[in-house]
């Protein structure tokens, strides 16, 4: 990672999780007691520091179905957790955990150190059995989308962000069915709603090497 310049390393935890065990709903996500959350936040502050002194911090990635989903989860573990690991904002997995994206980066602005600017489909995840359907259901069911096919507010999200000085990556990313929704397409209706709500939020977007879309 340090060889190519990567900013960070994002950090997904798997322990526990049910993300890729299509068997398990949504509702048998793993909960850890706050004793548990204490005592994760620190393992993981550890980890973070030691990555941090190889000159390549780690960026935590919050995640629906894994042991951080809802909003509560990522202020507990934020609170819990030292800045020796910073945070990954997923604006889609935290709109699917029904959190609010605004008030988490007004929250933890000063932590955010990457972000995934990942769409919902609301109309697909309000309609989730989340007894019965599990995570890739959902993702199967088309609850993720990129930017400017989706539900939220990125004009308002990435405008937040450069309020409070946010200058890293913002990456578009949104898992679903390529046979309804063509990659090729997706990729090009993400990069113009982010290039106009970055544009519009006031940043210099560099595009040298891309090819305009």
């Amino acid at each position: 990672f340090k060889a190519v310049d990567a900013p960070c390393i994002v950090y997904g935890e798997v322990g526990r999780s049910i993300q890729g065990d299509r068997s398990k709903p949504l509702a048998t996500k793993p909960r850890l007691s706050d004793d548990e959350m204490k005592a994760y936040a620190r393992r993981l502050t550890q980890f973070g520091e030691w990555c941090a002194d190889q000159g390549m911090p780690l960026s935590y990635h919050h995640h629906m179905a894994a042991v951080v989903e809802t909003e509560p989860e990522l202020d507990a573990f934020m609170r819990h957790s030292g800045e020796g690991i910073p945070l990954l904002l997923d604006a889609g997995h935290l709109a699917f955990a029904g959190g609010d994206v605004l008030r988490a980066v007004d929250n933890h602005h000063r932590r955010i150190n990457h972000v995934h600017v990942k769409d919902v489909r609301m109309e697909v995840v309000e309609k989730l059995d989340r007894q019965k359907q599990s995570f890739l259901d959902a993702v199967a069911l088309g609850a993720f989308t990129v930017p400017g096919d989706g539900s939220l507010d990125f004009g308002a999200i990435v405008e937040r962000l450069a309020n409070y000085g946010y200058e890293g990556w913002f990456v578009v990313e949104a898992e679903q069915d390529p046979k309804k929704n063509p990659p090729l397409t997706m990729a090009q209706v993400g990069y113009k709603e982010l290039m106009r709500v970055m544009t519009a939020a006031g940043y210099t977007v560099e595009t040298q090497g891309f090819p305009n879309a």
